[in-house]
């Protein structure tokens, strides 16, 4: 019931749209603060990485994350620098205009549980959520945006290859 009134309803369009466009903000001002600030993630990484989450039994909790970090983070810490920067910026564009809204919203969901598993609380778990009901939305978080144009466009696309695909097997029989 709650999904339906997500997914179909204007009013929770509208509703999603204020949320969306909040938490786009709260994206591209972090990315353009680090675009534009000389951002540098080694000190970050290696931090996490040498204090890993850990658990009652003094175990890490999410050792496979560390080894991650350890492993193939650190020593890519340039791409890391680009990548977080820009990824944030993005992230933050595509929800303020609503332009592959559920994708912007999974890869900000994706890097609010990055930093989730280093350790680093702070706001993310809220942002989980505007991105939860966003996603759950789907294409209804993006109707008063450009998805309301780009989202048509792109089935158009996808579906040109099976309408040619699905006319040729027809003139074959």
């Amino acid at each position: 019931m709650i999904n339906t009134w997500l997914r179909e309803n204007k009013i929770a369009a509208a509703l999603l749209t204020v949320i969306r466009v909040y938490w786009g903000y709260l994206w591209i001002t972090a990315g353009w603060g680090k675009i534009t600030g000389g951002f540098d993630s080694k000190g970050f990484l290696a931090n996490a990485a040498a204090n890993p989450v850990m658990g009652p039994d003094g175990a890490p909790v999410f050792g496979w994350y560390n080894s991650f970090l350890q492993s193939f983070a650190l020593p890519n810490a340039d791409l890391f620098n680009f990548i977080i920067p820009w990824g944030e910026f993005l992230v933050g564009l595509g929800l303020i205009l609503g332009c592959l809204t559920t994708a912007a919203a999974f890869f900000g969901i994706l890097m609010n549980f990055s930093f989730l598993l280093t350790g680093t609380v702070s706001h993310n778990p809220t942002d989980i959520l505007m991105g939860v009901f966003i996603l759950a939305a789907g294409y209804n978080a993006g109707r008063f945006g450009l998805d309301y144009y780009v989202m048509p466009f792109i089935r158009k696309q996808l579906n040109k290859g099976k309408e040619e695909e699905s006319g040729a097997n027809v003139s074959r029989v």
